[in-house]
């Protein structure tokens, strides 16, 4: 197993399509994890909820979350990321963001369709500022 650096780690969350599994705590005190799609900027995790979602409520009330990405195949490698979240409702910054998740997510054909999807009244922008960033990479390497 090796451990990844701070931009080792972003990187590996910059790369291909890999889903992230944010985790919040209910307003009950219950852990909860979803699947999300996102992007990298300026060292940053951006991505779109609903903002009357659970998941958007729970973020309103405590903004400290968990985020993982993982790599399902050996030799098997995950990134961690702690932080703090901000969120806006702000129409062209949810749009923006909505278009460059499709982009990367459904490809550059579907971007503006995905975006213009997303991009409407009643989504927001979540931007997870990282606290700290652990990644491992290789696993089930033995050496």
């Amino acid at each position: 197993m090796r451990t990844m650096t701070a931009t080792e780690a972003l990187e590996f969350l910059s790369t291909g399509t890999r889903t992230g599994k944010v985790a919040w705590v209910a307003s009950d005190g219950r852990p909860h994890v979803a699947p999300i799609w996102f992007i990298v900027e300026d060292g940053e995790i951006l991505f779109n909820t609903a903002a009357g979602t659970g998941k958007a409520r729970a973020m309103q009330r405590n903004p400290s979350i968990s985020l993982v990405v993982d790599v399902e195949e050996p030799p098997y490698s995950f990134v961690k990321v702690d932080g703090t979240v901000d969120m806006t409702e702000d129409l062209d910054e949810v749009r923006r963001v909505a278009t460059i998740v499709g982009g990367r997510y459904m490809g550059a054909d579907q971007a503006e369709a995905f975006g213009a999807r997303n991009g409407v009244p009643g989504e927001c922008v979540v931007r997870l500022r990282p606290t700290s960033i652990a990644g491992f990479g290789g696993i089930a390497d033995w050496d």
